[in-house]
């Protein structure tokens, strides 16, 4: 076997500028009653958004198939605009309530929203080579801490990943993993403020 065949083909990715915002549309926390898996998605008859960025000011319902409990969520007010939501961290941008999807990894926390989050995050980990062709302002890649980024800690966090993965089919409150508590590590707000007129 040559030493060409040896090794596959790297894995390349392109990051185009991906922003975290894109995957709260769908997010996985955990259920408020019941400590079960809830899903907290907009309000159904919503029309699809022009910009992700309206994403995090449209109403929400949180939902718990479990044990039946409904929550609802919208934007607050302040003078004639709508206060978005801030996305990142542990807990939903929304209800504030722990994410489904966390376990330990390299001595951290590791968090998805859904598994299209998880996913989005594998393809980014599992390459060898990363490419950006978009500004890394918002970028979710871009932002990424440096462990996540690290070439040492590629098999962690893949592995990790993979507990998320799986974790993503589970609902019951015994299935809810030891990393999933409130931590308020949510960022802060930073000027999120849609000015249009009245309540969405």
């Amino acid at each position: 076997m040559s030493s060409q065949s040896a090794h596959p083909t790297p894995v390349r990715h392109h990051d185009h500028g991906t922003w975290l915002v894109q995957f709260t549309g769908r997010v996985l926390v955990v259920c408020p009653r019941c400590g079960g898996r809830a899903l907290v998605v907009p309000v159904p008859g919503l029309a699809t958004p022009k910009y992700f960025s309206a994403l995090l000011f449209q109403p929400r319902r949180l939902s718990c198939a479990g044990c039946g409990a409904v929550v609802g969520w919208t934007a607050q007010e302040r003078g004639a605009g709508l206060v978005g939501a801030v996305p990142g961290g542990t807990e939903d941008p929304f209800f504030r309530r722990p994410l489904w999807l966390q376990t330990r990894c390299a001595g951290r926390i590791l968090w998805a929203y859904d598994e299209e989050h998880v996913d989005a995050l594998t393809a980014y980990a599992g390459a060898r080579l990363r490419e950006r062709h978009a500004s890394p302002t918002m970028a979710m890649f871009a932002r990424l801490p440096a462990w996540m980024k690290s070439a040492e800690r590629r098999d962690d966090v893949l592995a990790g990943l993979a507990t998320l993965r799986a974790l993503a089919r589970l609902s019951a409150p015994a299935d809810r993993s030891d990393a999933a508590h409130e931590r308020g590590d949510r960022p802060r707000h930073h000027g999120s403020l849609l000015f249009r007129g009245g309540p969405y």
